[in-house]
Formats: structure tokens, sequence, C-alpha cells
């Protein structure tokens, strides 16, 4: 058994059972519309006067955690990752790329959550003790695995389509990893970015070692870069300051989120004209087996929440994104006036339990006459029925912290992938047989509504 002392407070609730003290830590992001992280702890404690001993058990050990875990991708192709860093300062890029592999017998799978410092980075943006919560997310979430094999050799097998995916608010690249490692599975090559805006719960960079105090900064092997020079430096969600214009902030973000998408896609389009990369991160993926696999006819955007505005605001950008996936989106950060300069296809794939009419409204904006522009409800779906979080809580708290639905993750999750798929192989013009999937794009499945279940009036529309 792990111990540790804990102040009690009126944040815990306590129940007393045979002696001893049960208490249930509820770690919620944050209770606005606007949570795209969200956690549990359910733990046992023993009063010591003012304090409590906390007793975990060791790690893996937690109670249904064999029931649990991120699921596997359901398409024809094994499924690869690694992580690319071009450029050690934070103007560079930095994704995790999924990928079509040749996966070998016993292929090592990464951690979800790569290292400790992204779980200081959520104690940041919950605002809670890191030392606490470093322990807690270790036992909750520290043995679970990507169901991809890490750095497995590219499959060369023909020109495969591209998705830049972004993350929501509070997030970072490992965390939507079903999603990716789904489309992944059906023959796309998905790059999902870490952005450095100020919105992931926690990113990194390197600086050189002349720019540091050097006492402060320690070499791990966690993120090893290729030159000795070279030492990690941390950055982490910064919170509203008191006066500040919200607005104002998370617009100047979904811009520079939107250039961090377009500047990855570029990287992209670079290493399948067959440049070189140089990965300021060590590793032994060979890049250069990307030459000419990528169809760069055949690009989307995709995001979730904070990433569902990056979605809108990259079609803006860039008309190399042929067309955009929007889940349950967040419209706040997002200018009206650069609506009429979006001319791809946008779907706007919703869960019953997140969106409010205000929200509704703002997508009905981007409503064509001539351009195709969809919408869907998840019946019973939460904003949480798309992040992995949904596959690894149980099935009561999951419900109580708003990180599962009424309905099943993964018929939400399969409902979701499917019927991006259909739409991305319309838009895309692809050959896959996502067409099978048609009916979801217009809401037809029990368990679908078409367009939104949030009432509007038809004046403001």
């Amino acid at each position: 058994m792990t111990s540790f002392r804990v102040p009690t407070s009126h944040s815990m609730k306590v129940h007393r059972s045979e002696g001893k003290v049960k208490v249930v830590i509820f770690m919620q992001v944050l209770s606005i519309k606007k949570i795209d992280v969200c956690v549990h702890l359910s733990i046992r404690i023993i009063t010591l006067g003012r304090f409590a001993k906390v007793e975990l058990p060791k790690m893996g050990n937690s109670v249904g955690q064999n029931s649990l875990g991120i699921p596997r991708g359901k398409g024809p192709h094994q499924v690869g990752c690694t992580d690319l860093m071009v450029g050690h300062t934070l103007q560079g890029t930095f994704f995790r790329l999924y990928y079509p592999c040749q996966a070998l017998e016993g292929s090592e799978e990464p951690n979800w959550i790569p290292c400790r410092e992204y779980f200081n980075g959520l104690a940041d943006f919950m605002k809670m003790s890191r030392a606490l919560s470093e322990r807690i997310f270790n036992y909750l979430f520290g043995s679970y695995k990507i169901p991809a094999a890490w750095n497995a050799p590219f499959k060369t097998d023909g020109k495969y389509p591209i998705i830049i995916f972004s993350h929501g608010l509070g997030a970072f690249r490992t965390l939507y990893s079903a999603i990716c490692v789904e489309l992944a599975s059906q023959g796309f090559i998905v790059a999902a970015v870490e952005h450095r805006d100020e919105s992931a719960s926690a990113t990194f960079y390197y600086k050189e070692k002349s720019e540091v105090n050097q006492s402060h900064h320690t070499q791990r092997e966690a993120f090893k870069p290729v030159s000795d020079n070279l030492v990690e430096e941390w950055m982490y969600y910064r919170q509203l300051k008191t006066g500040e214009s919200e607005f104002l902030l998370r617009n100047n973000q979904v811009k520079q989120r939107a250039d961090e998408c377009i500047q990855a896609l570029d990287l992209l389009i670079d290493i399948n004209s067959g440049k070189s990369v140089e990965n300021i991160l060590h590793s032994e993926f060979d890049w250069s087996k990307l030459k000419n696999s990528m169809d760069l006819c055949k690009i989307a955007i995709m995001g979730h929440s904070f990433g569902g505005a990056t979605v809108i605001e990259c079609l803006c950008k860039e008309v190399k994104f042929k067309c955009g996936v929007a889940l349950d989106t967040w419209m706040f950060p997002l200018e009206e006036e650069i609506f009429p300069s979006v001319k791809q296809p946008i779907f706007f794939i919703n869960s019953e339990k997140f969106q409010w009419a205000g929200n509704i409204m703002q997508m009905k904006k981007l409503d064509s006459a001539v351009i195709p522009r969809k919408m869907i409800t998840i019946k019973g779906a939460v904003h949480q029925s798309f992040p992995d979080f949904t596959f690894l809580t149980g099935n009561w708290i999951g419900k109580l912290l708003k990180l599962k639905g009424e309905i099943d993750p993964n018929i939400a999750m399969d409902l979701s992938n499917r019927a991006s798929l259909a739409f991305l192989q319309r838009h895309l013009s692809l050959e896959r047989g996502f067409n099978q999937w048609d009916h979801l794009i217009d809401g037809k499945d029990d368990h679908l509504i078409p367009g939104t279940n949030i009432p509007l009036l038809q004046s403001s529309i």
C-alpha cells in the first residue's frame, strides 16, 4: 500500500464505514460548459485528527481496471504512433502521429499519459495540489496504454488521406487516442497537434543550456532530445486573469491554434515530398518511409470543443483543408466575421447534454444553401463522450461526473467515428466503403437526432 497525508476539508464527501472513513474526492475541471477534462477518485482514509491518511493500492490494482481501457481500432490496418517535434523553440511544431503500420509481435505500446509533468498540468488546470494529484492520477491512469505500436514501421500501401486533429481546452496530444487510433486503422494518417497557446494542460519545448539556469533543470529519459545542448522547458495552462477579457484571450488562442495546425500540415507535406526532417526528440522512427505516402488532395481538419472552433478557424485560413469535422464545438472563441470566408463542408457532431441555444445559433450562422453543412446530435452523450476519459472510469462514477452519458461510451464513439468516416469519404472523394454509414450523416439512427435537440426561436434563425 502507498500512503500519504492530506487535510480533510469540505471539498471531500466523507462516509463512515466499519471504523474507517471512506472519502470520495471529486476533481471536476470546471462546472461550466467549457470543460474538456474531468477525472475522479474514490479512496479510503483513516482519520488522523485534522489530517487523513490516504491508502492507495499499488499501481494497476484499481477495482475494475481490467474491464476499462482505450478501445482498439476496428479498421483493417494495424496502428502505429510516434512523436515529432521540429524546431526546439515555442515556434516549432509538435504532434503525435497515428498511422497504418507493420506491427511486430510484442511491439511496445506507449503510456496514455506520457510523463508526470502532464499530471502536474492537469492538477494546475483543476487548481489542485500537484503533490496530491500526481499520486492520484498515477493510481487512476498511470498504467493505461494507447493501443498503438510505438515507433512501428510505416506501412507503405498507396497514398493515405491526412487528418489534422486539434485537442480541447485543458487537454493535450494523447487524450483523444480512441478517435485517432480508429481513424488510422481505417487508413488515415492522423497528426494530433499539441497546442502551445497556453490552452493545453501542459506541453514542452526546449531551450539551449546557455539560456537557462541549470540548477532548475534536469535531463530525463522520457523525452530525450537529440542534442545534449537542449533542456526541457514546460508550459502549463494559463488561467484567465482578473479583469481580463476572455474573448480576446480565446480568440488569440484559436488563431494561434489554427496556425499550429497549418504548420503541422505543411510539415507533413514536406515529409511527403521527401524532405528530411530533424526530429528534436530521439526516435527510431524512419520518417523517410512516408515519402509519397500521402494524398495531398484529401486533407481534413478535426477537433473537439475548443478544437472544434479551431476546425472553423483552419477552414477559413487554409484551403488545403477540404472539409472539417467539429465535435461538440465551443463557438465562443470565434469572430463571426470569418464565417463567410469558410467555403468547405463542415460536419457538427454534438452531444445531447452539452450544447445550449446561443452556441447552436453560432453554428447555424455557418449554414449555407450551396455548401454542405451537416449537424447531428448523439442521444445520451455528454461533452466527455469524445475524449478518452470516458473509457477509463467506472459506470456510476463516470455518469456522476459527466464523463459518461446515458449511452454506452462505445456506442457513442462508434456513431461519431462512423458518421465522420462517411462524411470524410463523401467530401474527400474516397473509395473505402464508408458510405455504408451515410445514413448517420443525416441522423438516421435510434441513437441520433438530426440537427439539434436544443429548441431555437425561428425568428433568431
